[in-house]
C-alpha cells in the first residue's frame, strides 16, 4: 500500500484541503492503484500530526507530505499542486522537484 501522509498540525484547514485535493485527484486520475514493481498498491490519503517539516512549510502558506513508502517529503503544497504530484509521483513516477523541501 502506498500512503500520502499530510500534516494537519502547523496548518490545520490547508492540510485537510490538500488531502481533500488528493484524494479527489486519485479518483479523476483513476491512480486509487498504482503499479509498482509489478505489484498492485493501492493508495491512501491520511491526515497526520506533526511531520517534522516545519521549517519548510513555514516560508509559505501551503502544508507538509510524504509520500510512502517512497520517503518523498514536499513542502508547502497547496490543493492547487495535488493534481501535478498525483500524476507525476503515483502515476508517473517522478518527483516533483519544484514541492521538495529545501
Amino acid at each position: 500500500m502506498a500512503r500520502l501522509f499530510v500534516c494537519a498540525a502547523q496548518k490545520d484547514e490547508v492540510g485537510r484541503e490538500v488531502a481533500k485535493a488528493l484524494k479527489g485527484e486519485l479518483k479523476k486520475q483513476g491512480l486509487k492503484t498504482v503499479l509498482v514493481g509489478g505489484e498492485k498498491r493501492k493508495v491512501r490519503v491520511q491526515t497526520c500530526n506533526c511531520l517534522d517539516l516545519c521549517k519548510s512549510c513555514k516560508k509559505g502558506p501551503g502544508a507538509a507530505l510524504i509520500v510512502y513508502p517512497d520517503g518523498v517529503a514536499y513542502g508547502n503544497v497547496r490543493p492547487r499542486d495535488a493534481a501535478e504530484i498525483v500524476h507525476e509521483h503515483l502515476g508517473e513516477g517522478r518527483v516533483v522537484e519544484r514541492l521538495r523541501p529545501d
